[in-house]
């Protein structure tokens, strides 16, 4: 059976238990403990939190879901990826353990032909919490699992929270017996490997006061409602229905994996054990180009882009160990354009939106495989010098802090290091490499605790949504009346605050555009009897709830007075010329680009835009005059402007485009500019004509990634003062060169042409003047410690010029007599001195090198080199006789 009709029976079995099928939310979650979605239940956990209150009592859905801790594990075990979908039914209140219970063993256990997944109910097994007896009872009694395949477990294993104080409760888990073939015998206990959990049912029944640990929590009482979570592993289930040991070999995956194996010449299978952890290195490396080609695919697909930071690093990492496991199977051409493809193809059955985007994906996942080529590049180049070091030292291990240092800094994976070191005779220092990294993964633990704990200061905004939701008028009204909720300061709620403070108040009604869609908050005041706060910023720290951030200009301001929310007029109508030109620029670079040049991201401010979007090449200018061209056609135009709100399938059968990573409700508000003209998903303050816009002028263009470019433009008001502006500039500038306007191209580019000429010519005066200061230095030879000594001082002697200088004199002396040049020169205003040897005297144990660092120590400098020719400098020029001294000095010891 394929994954994606397994898919499609889950939800059809549940809808026809009466559950609201909900579409899978994006893998970028607004959540602060989270990267990515990484559990069936995290798009429900405002219901479980009791933060809102959901449209059904019953829901299913089929969520993708990353998981990252383990993603050094990948490939190594059966249980181990990192793109998974989990199968999910909930219940907010309604159903409890006993139709839990029964709608699983009835979808397992019922025949394929009759729609259910026809399970052998002798293969399948239970657990329970360690005292959930009631649980232990509805599985003796609704199903045909005798007790002693019912296996009681502790909070380790059967006791599920979120890991931050809410909602909580024991689960029951089903494991399936995959034979004798996978392992002991004796139940999930013995061996996880033979017994697979395919299905948690979490009885989600407790209010958890404190978690420390998945085992150690305090229970502060009972839910005001019984509520179930189940999840099911999508791919699990697919690799027993389908006959194949992993979820590597699963129909979604293994094309993938078919293919890459063909591209390297390798057999996928012949030198494994019966289970993943029994694996050949050639197995693990396919499954883990399988697992992040196809988890690249869906996090591209959802709106991530590769980035050195949080979501994009975490893709760059994928995709980088993507094409690393290709290059250590021999594959060293670029491989994502022949494996994405496949994948592609095997995704879309479930998620068509991949199909159609396919291009904006290619683009960005394509681009990130040259710029990591080009990182190869570069660390091998620092690996070999790293190694050639080692071995003139003559030890026999790359330090840790090196192999770190290239993992770290360069994204050189310690495969690869460990792989050219030994091709170069030279072991690495694993033991020091995995300290740092160890080192570095306890900063990253650190960090994540901290923003974890962070979770526990939103407490007080769920307290005060608790009383009720915002009346949000953003929309509608620039002033609105209203009362005082609630005060916070320094995260905690007061009753008062005072005349120069900083603080948090929450309002029953206002008209502040809450700062989200990549447009920021409104501008303005709030007036509460008297008083005048300053609104610095708006926020929605939960959802449902506005926050103005105030600073207190008079007053005091107490909970319960009146309040009149005003917004500032000519801000809010500079920011709405700015989001809604975004809208125009990104409907003209599709337009002049192509559908593939897709919006990423955006950020609009009154009189000031910005937007990222996939592309893998700069814009010519010509192209960027046309983006602009079109732009502004369209405010000449005045096209109307319209928000109409409706649901998320009515507005994609309608074509509007949808921010990549943005979260969206079953109700969305789509914007249109000339109706199909724009078409966009938004929640942003819109002009109602696109004349209102005013002028649009493109200032950038530039790359904020692999794949990704960034333009900006000033819009209104702004856009008139730049260009003013920019023609004062050029008038300016016409003044200057004495030509008219039009003329200034060709003028600038021949005075352009005539400056470099002229720096030609003195570049070679100056280098005439050199020679000839130096005269014939072979005269300047000396017998030094039975070594041919020659040490000068070049005045306005260059880098470039003494390296020149010391290897000609060095060939003029010959190879009869070991042979030392040493110049030392002005440099770029600081003092330079360069050492050439000969075979003769490297022979006599004479090197450059060495005799380099010397010179630069008087120099109050540095500096090194080869045997043969090395350079260094200082700080202070009037030494440099001194340090000329100072080498002929350590020849004659």
């Amino acid at each position: 059976m394929e994954t994606a009709e397994i898919r499609r029976r889950w939800l059809t079995f549940f809808e026809g238990k009466g559950h609201a099928v909900v579409p899978s939310a994006p893998l970028i979650h607004e959540d602060p403990n989270l990267l990515f979605v990484n559990a069936g239940m995290v798009p429900f956990k405002p219901y479980f939190l009791g933060q809102e209150t959901p449209a059904w009592t019953r829901a299913t859905s089929v969520q993708k879901c990353v998981r990252t801790g383990d993603i050094d594990e990948v490939g190594k075990t059966s249980r181990h990826g990192t793109f998974f979908q989990m199968n999910g039914n909930f219940s907010f209140g309604d159903y409890f353990k006993r139709d839990a219970i029964a709608f699983a063993w009835e979808l397992l256990t019922t025949p394929q032909p009759e729609g259910g997944y026809g399970l052998d109910p002798e293969r399948l097994w239970a657990t329970v919490y360690t005292d959930d007896d009631e649980a232990e009872q509805l599985w003796l009694e609704l199903t045909s699992i005798p007790k002693e395949r019912i296996v009681r477990r502790a909070e380790a294993d059967n006791y599920w929270s979120m890991g931050v104080p809410g909602p909580g409760g024991p689960c029951s888990e089903i494991f399936y017996d995959r034979g004798e073939e996978y392992g002991r015998e004796g139940g999930p206990e013995v061996d996880e490997d033979r017994y697979m959990e395919i299905w948690n049912l979490v009885f989600m029944q407790y209010e958890l006061s404190a978690v420390r640990s998945k085992a150690d929590f305090d229970v502060a009482g009972p839910l005001p409602a019984q509520n179930v979570d189940t999840g099911m592993g999508l791919e699990r289930i697919a690799s027993i229905l389908q006959g194949v040991d992993n979820m590597y070999e699963i129909d979604e995956v293994y094309p993938v994996l078919e293919k890459a194996a063909e591209m390297t010449g390798r057999t996928y299978g012949t030198q494994s054990g019966q289970t993943a952890g029994d694996s050949h290195p050639d197995d693990v490396h396919l499954r883990v180009v399988a697992d992040h080609v196809r988890s690249s695919l869906m996090l591209i697909g959802d709106g991530v882009t590769p980035g050195n930071e949080g979501r994009g690093y975490v893709l760059r990492r994928m995709l980088r160990r993507a094409v690393r496991a290709m290059r250590l199977l021999g594959y060293e051409d670029p491989a994502l354009p022949h494996l994405l493809p496949v994948s592609m193809e095997r995704m879309s059955a479930s998620y068509p939106e991949l199909r159609t985007g396919f291009d904006r994906i290619a683009q960005i996942a394509y681009a990130e495989e040259q710029a990591f080529r080009r990182t190869l590049a570069q660390g091998t180049t620092i690996l070999d010098t790293a190694v050639s070091r080692t071995k003139e030292s003559g030890g026999d291990t790359l330090a840790g802090e090196q192999a770190f240092a290239l993992h770290d800094t360069y994204g050189f994976p310690i495969d690869l290091t460990l792989e050219m070191a030994a091709e170069q005779g030279l072991k690495v220092d694993r033991d020091g490499f995995v300290r740092l990294m160890d080192e570095q993964r306890q900063r990253a633990k650190a960090d994540a605790k901290a923003k974890k704990g962070g979770h526990a200061n939103t407490e007080v905004w769920k307290d005060l949504r608790a009383l009720g939701a915002t009346d949000w008028r953003a929309y509608e009204e620039l002033t609105t009346q209203g009362s005082v909720v609630g005060l916070v300061r320094d995260g905690a709620r007061v009753d008062e605050l005072e005349p120069g403070q900083t603080g948090q108040v929450v309002l029953d009604r206002t008209s502040f555009y809450a700062e989200s869609g990549g447009q920021i908050a409104d501008s303005g005041t709030i007036v509460v009897d008297g008083a005048r706060l300053l609104v610095r910023d708006v926020q929605r720290p939960v959802k449902g709830l506005v926050v103005h951030t105030v600073e207190v200009a008079d007053g005091p301001v107490r909970v319960g007075q009146e309040s009149s929310a005003e917004v500032d007029p000519q801000w809010r109508i500079d920011a709405c010329q700015a989001h809604s030109g975004t809208h125009v620029v990104h409907a003209a670079l599709r337009q002049v680009l192509g559908p593939s040049a897709l919006q990423s991201g955006s950020y609009n401010k009154p009189g000031y835009l910005r937007l990222d979007f996939a592309w893998n090449q700069s814009l010519s200018a010509d192209a960027r005059a046309e983006i602009e061209h079109v732009a502004n056609l369209a405010v000449r135009d005045d096209l109307p402007v319209s928000a109409d709100w409706m649901t998320l399938p009515e507005a994609r059968e309608r074509g509007a485009l949808a921010l990549f990573g943005e979260t969206y409700d079953e109700q969305v508000r789509v914007i249109e500019i000339g109706g199909e003209w724009s078409r966009e998903l938004c929640g942003g303050t819109h002009v109602r004509h696109s004349s209102q816009i005013g002028a649009l002028t493109l200032t950038g263009e530039s790359s904020v990634g692999s794949g990704v470019r960034r333009l900006e433009a000033f819009v209104g008001m702004n856009a008139l003062q730049h260009l003013a502006t920019e023609r004062a500039l050029v008038a300016e500038l016409s003044s200057i060169v004495k030509a008219p306007a039009g003329d200034l191209p060709e003028r600038v580019s021949e005075l352009v042409t005539r400056l470099r000429e002229v720096e030609k010519e003195l570049e070679k005066v100056r280098r005439e003047q050199v020679a000839a200061s130096a005269g014939s230095l072979t005269d300047a030879a000396s017998d030094v410690g039975g070594v041919t000594y020659i040490g000068q001082h070049i005045s306005g002697g260059a880098p470039d010029d003494l390296r020149q200088m010391v290897t000609d004199t060095r060939a003029q002396l010959g190879e009869e007599r070991p042979t030392v040049v040493a110049l030392t020169g002005d440099g770029p205003g600081k003092p330079v001195v360069v050492v050439a040897t000969n075979e003769a005297a490297r022979a006599k144990g004479v090197k450059a090198g060495a005799l380099v660092r010397v010179a630069a120590q008087v120099l109050g400098g540095g500096g090194g080199g080869k045997d043969d020719l090395a350079q260094g400098g200082g700080q202070d020029a009037t030494k440099v006789e001194d340090a000329l001294a100072a080498i002929e000095r350590e020849l004659g010891a």
